[in-house]
C-alpha cells in the first residue's frame, strides 16, 4: 500500500538546511549501500550477530530507523538521490531502463543523427557495455548510448550527462580533493555528475557477467568492490580502473555498493511465518559485515579511523519481506490492457506508463481502474496527483511518466521464474532502508521520525567542511541535513 507520499518531501522544501549539532569536520567519508537492506534488517542482524562490525558501527552512530529511499526505488534513482540530494523530478533519473520524450534511440554508426520525432527508450544498464557477458569489455560503448540535444548539438548521451544536477563527487573533487566510487555497471558513470569530472577513480566491473541468481557468485563479484576499497585506502588503484588522476593517498570521499544481500532476497528471501533470514540470506549479510570489517581494519591500520565518517544508506529495499505475499503477473498484460496506445512501460513491482497520446490519460486510467483485481493494483497515480505528490508534471517534463501503477504488496509484474522479490516500487518494503552514520566521536542516537536518503548528500558535504548549498538539486528541493549534524 502506498501509505507514504512525496508530499512529505515537498513539505520539507520550505525548511532551511538544519543547524548542526556534531560540528566535527572529518578528513574522510566512506559510503556503503547494502542494496536490499531494510531498516528492519539492521536490528534483526545485530540480534543474531551482537559481535558484528555492523553492531560495532551502530554503537557509535546516528541511526535513522524510518529512512526512505527514492520513489521509484530502482537502483539508478536510488544512487542519484544519495549523491545529489534530490528526487527524480529534479535529477531526471527515474529508472535505469525507462522512456524520455526528448531522447532518440542509439545508432550503430559513428555519426549521431537525432532524426525524426523525439521519444525513445533510455537505458543505462548492462546494455551500454561493449559486451555485458564480460566483466571487463572496455566500459561504455558510445554506439550503445541514447542520443539527445546538448548545447544545440545531437550527441550520444553518457549517464553523467543524463543527471540534471551536480553530485557530491563533483563538489568534493572541485574543492581539490580526491574521490573514488565502485558499482555494478559502467553506467554508474552517472555519479561523476554533468561535468563528467567528479571521480578521480571509477571502478565498474559488470555484474551481468556473473549468475545474478547465485549468492555465492555474487559474493565473488562483491569481493571486487571490497578489493577496490582496500586498494584506495592504500592509495592505489586496481587494474581496469577508470583513472582521471592517480591517487596520491586515501580519497577524501569514496564508496560503492554490495549486491549479495539483494540477490539473497530475490533468490531465497525470508522464512515464512517468522520472517527470519534464510541461511543463504544470512550468509550474504555475514559476508557484507566481514567485508566492512576489513575496510574498518584498514582505516585503523592507516591511523585515520578517528577522522572518518562511515555512512550507510541502502539504494533500495526489496518487496515482499513476507514470502506469503509474493505473487507474479506478466508485465506484457499492460501492453494490451491499458486500452490506449503506449510508447513505453517500465515494470518491476511498479509500472511506469508513458502514453503515446497524453490526451488519452483519462481513458487509460479508467481502463486500469477496471482491472484493479486482475492486475492486483493498490494505487494509480496520475494527473494532478503526480504534481502534488512531488513526482513532477509529465506535460512539462519529458522524463516524467504519465501514470504510476503501484501493485499490492508482494506483486511483481514479471515473467521471471527465479525471483521471489523485487525492488523499484514505492511500497514500504521497497523504500524503508538501512540508514546510519558512524564515527568514533558519536554517541548512539536513534532518530525515529521520517528522513530521506536525499539528506545524506548535503550531510556528507557538511561533514567534510564543504558547503551543502553547493548541491543544486538539494537547494532546489530544500533538502535538509540529517539530524545530529
Amino acid at each position: 500500500m502506498h501509505t507514504q507520499t512525496l508530499a512529505l518531501v515537498a513539505a520539507l522544501a520550505s525548511c532551511a538546511l538544519a543547524n548542526t549539532d556534531n560540528n566535527k569536520v572529518y578528513k574522510y567519508v566512506v559510503t556503503f549501500s547494502i542494496d536490499g537492506m531494510h531498516g528492519s534488517d539492521v536490528e534483526k542482524y545485530i540480534a543474531l550477530r551482537p559481535g558484528s562490525t555492523i553492531a560495532s558501527l551502530i554503537s557509535t552512530a546516528y541511526e535513522y530507523t524510518d529512512c526512505y529511499t527514492s520513489a521509484p526505488s530502482d537502483s539508478f534513482p536510488g544512487v542519484a538521490a544519495f549523491v545529489s540530494g534530490a528526487s527524480p523530478r529534479t535529477t531526471g533519473i527515474w529508472y535505469d531502463d525507462v522512456y524520455d520524450r526528448s531522447f532518440w534511440s542509439p545508432y550503430s554508426t559513428t555519426k549521431t543523427n537525432c532524426s525524426g520525432p523525439p521519444g525513445a527508450e533510455v537505458a543505462y544498464d548492462e546494455s551500454k557495455d561493449y559486451d555485458s557477458t564480460e566483466v571487463w569489455s572496455g566500459g561504455i560503448n558510445p554506439a550503445n548510448l541514447p542520443q539527445s540535444m546538448i548545447g544545440g548539438k545531437c550527441t550520444w548521451t553518457y549517464p553523467h550527462q543524463r543527471i540534471r544536477v551536480n553530485t557530491i563527487y563533483e563538489v568534493v573533487h572541485a574543492s581539490g580533493k580526491q574521490t573514488a566510487y565502485t558499482d555494478k555497471h559502467p553506467a554508474y558513470d552517472m555519479v561523476r555528475g554533468p561535468s563528467g569530472k567528479g571521480l578521480s577513480v571509477g571502478y565498474f566491473p559488470e555484474i551481468q557477467a556473473f549468475d545474478t541468481t547465485n549468492v555465492t557468485q555474487i559474493i565473488g563479484y562483491d569481493q571486487m568492490h571490497v578489493d577496490a576499497w582496500l586498494a584506495w585506502i592504500a592509495g592505489t588503484e586496481l587494474v581496469n580502473s577508470e583513472v582521471q588522476e592517480a591517487l596520491t593517498g586515501i580519497p577524501t570521499l569514496f564508496g560503492g555498493n554490495f549486491q549479495a544481500v539483494s540477490v539473497g532476497q530475490k533468490s531465497y528471501g525470508y522464512l515464512a511465518g517468522s520472517l527470519d533470514f534464510t541461511p543463504e540470506l544470512l550468509g550474504a549479510f555475514d559476508f557484507v559485515d566481514s567485508s566492512i570489517g576489513k575496510v574498518v581494519a584498514a582505516l585503523k591500520a592507516k591511523g585515520v579511523y578517528d577522522d572518518t565518517l562511515i555512512m550507510v544508506a541502502s539504494k533500495h529495499g526489496q518487496a515482499p519481506i513476507d514470502p506469503k505475499l509474493y505473487g507474479k503477473i506478466s508485465q506484457h498484460i499492460f501492453q494490451t490492457d491499458v486500452g490506449v496506445p503506449v510508447d513505453f512501460i517500465t515494470t518491476d513491482d511498479i509500472a511506469l506508463i508513458f502514453l503515446k497520446d497524453q490526451g488519452q490519460l483519462d481513458q487509460a486510467v479508467d481502463n486500469l481502474n477496471g482491472l484493479r483485481n486482475t492486475l492486483k493494483i493498490s494505487d494509480i497515480i496520475s494527473g494532478e496527483r503526480l504534481v502534488y505528490e512531488g513526482y513532477g508534471d509529465p506535460t512539462k517534463d519529458p522524463a516524467v511518466p504519465d501514470i504510476i501503477v503501484a501493485p499490492e504488496m508482494g506483486i511483481i509484474y514479471t515473467t521471471s521464474t527465479s525471483k521471489i522479490a523485487e525492488h523499484g516500487g514505492i511500497s514500504q518494503n521497497d523504500r524503508v532502508v538501512a540508514c546510519f552514520a558512524s564515527a568514533t566521536n558519536l554517541k548512539h542516537t536513534v532518530f525515529d521520525h521520517q528522513v530521506h536518503t536525499t539528506q545524506f548528500a548535503p550531510t556528507i558535504l557538511q561533514a567534510l567542511g564543504l558547503d551543502p548549498n553547493a548541491l543544486k538539486g538539494a537547494v532546489a528541493e530544500g533538502t535538509r541535513i540529517l539530524d545530529g549534524f
